[in-house]
């Protein structure tokens, strides 16, 4: 369910569930963690491309899978861990080509994108307090950075919905492309590809800064994500959407 190509440099992540609009179990979120951390060791590879299919780059969590996990345990053990501390510690340049729905962690693994690129009928959702939780994947720390206080409060605590032109616009979106946006991904990722690997690699984690700082706000917002999973109003918002499901 993610499938990946390597090709030119470039490894092609695809989120390969159409069927469920690409919402990412724990299986999938453990490939794409082994994919990244498989990626530091490989010279082979130059640059990551993530996608997703027409219509939905992701939908987010699979709720019913999710549950699975989302209760007990260490939470840095599970997949999902996992695949955030894997976005952090990525040495390799990460290209992403959006289309359609791109939920919760679809909108949240973004920001540890370097390129973004979003076609016009992408749609940019992180609905976590409506669903009685806190936003995740660093995002409380690099959205304020990202996009100032006041966007990401509208997109990461209001839950507001952002067309790709408001993403641009708020600084989430390098590109809206009118046509084949994964073409236009897929270039960009070449032009990476073919940049003096090393001089490449020491820029880019100038401009990532303190991974400490960011693993830290992760370890934080897990930690209050999990509690909050014990919470009434959560659970009760949780038995809401199962039943809507049933």
């Amino acid at each position: 369910m993610i499938s990946r190509s390597l090709a030119d440099g470039i490894q092609i992540l695809r989120i390969d569930r159409p069927e469920k609009k690409n919402a990412l179990t724990g299986a999938m979120y453990a490939a794409l963690a082994e994919a990244l951390e498989e990626g530091n060791t490989d010279d082979a590879i130059r640059c990551h491309l993530i996608c997703g299919h027409p219509g939905a780059f992701t939908a987010g969590n699979d709720i019913a899978d999710f549950l699975k996990y989302g209760v007990g345990g260490d939470a840095g053990d599970r997949p999902s861990g996992r695949f955030l501390k894997a976005l952090v510690m990525n040495d390799k340049p990460l290209v992403a080509a959006v289309d359609g729905l791109a939920v919760g962690v679809g909108t949240t693994l973004l920001m540890h994108c370097d390129m973004i690129f979003a076609s016009r009928q992408a749609v940019f959702k992180a609905p976590f307090v409506d669903l009685g939780l806190v936003p995740e994947a660093g995002s409380t720390l690099i959205g304020p950075k990202l996009m100032g206080n006041q966007w990401a409060f509208e997109l990461l605590c209001l839950g507001e919905t952002f067309d790709a032109e408001r993403a641009e616009k708020a600084g989430l979106v390098n590109h809206v492309v009118d046509g084949d946006v994964e073409a236009a991904a897929l270039d960009c990722a070449r032009k990476i590809a073919g940049k003096p690997p090393a001089a490449l690699a020491a820029a880019r984690r100038l401009l990532k800064g303190d991974r400490d700082a960011l693993l830290a706000c992760i370890e934080t917002e897990t930690e209050i994500f999990t509690e909050r999973l014990t919470a009434p109003e959560t659970i009760a918002t949780f038995e809401a959407f199962m039943g809507k499901k049933t």
